[in-house]
């Protein structure tokens, strides 16, 4: 039975801490002119800076993101001047994400946000901890991912 107390719900605490996390960075992206970085575009914009140019359903498989959901943001970025698709020349079915001259400039003051909001929000929380809270996390969500599979 879930613990009326609401500090005590894991669920509230799991998206209260996501929600002030997000908050922070969508303030930190801005202050440091980049706001054209929403924090949900960072799971997308990690994948094409590790390897540009992938196809838009693998993108989507790195970053956790369904396939309809992965459209709209890709939509959403390639309004915001970040990322353009193009047709795969191997597969005409599918399409490749690149970042643009713009998606590549901000990768630094990006990372630098991400990198103090992070070191910030996480202070006190000791290596072993953290090493630890990975760990759950990954737990919760590759639960959560079985329980959607069903």
């Amino acid at each position: 039975m879930v613990d009326l107390e609401v500090t005590e719900c894991p669920y509230y605490l799991m998206s209260r801490a996501s929600l002030a996390v997000t908050a922070l960075l969508r303030r930190e992206l801005v202050v440091a002119g980049v706001e054209s970085v929403r924090p949900a575009y960072l799971g997308v914009l990690l994948g094409l800076w590790r390897e540009d140019g992938l196809k838009l359903a693998e993108l989507g498989r790195r970053a956790g993101l369904e396939p309809s959901t992965m459209t709209g943001l890709v939509d959403r970025m390639e309004r915001d001047g970040l990322v353009s698709r193009e047709a795969d020349p191997d597969d005409r079915r599918a399409q490749r994400v690149r970042l643009t001259g713009e998606g590549r400039r901000v990768r630094e003051p990006a990372l630098e946000v991400v990198d103090r909001v992070l070191d910030r929000v996480l202070e006190g929380i000791a290596p072993r901890e953290m090493d630890v809270l990975k760990a759950v996390l990954r737990t919760v969500l590759g639960n959560a991912d079985q329980e959607r599979a069903r």
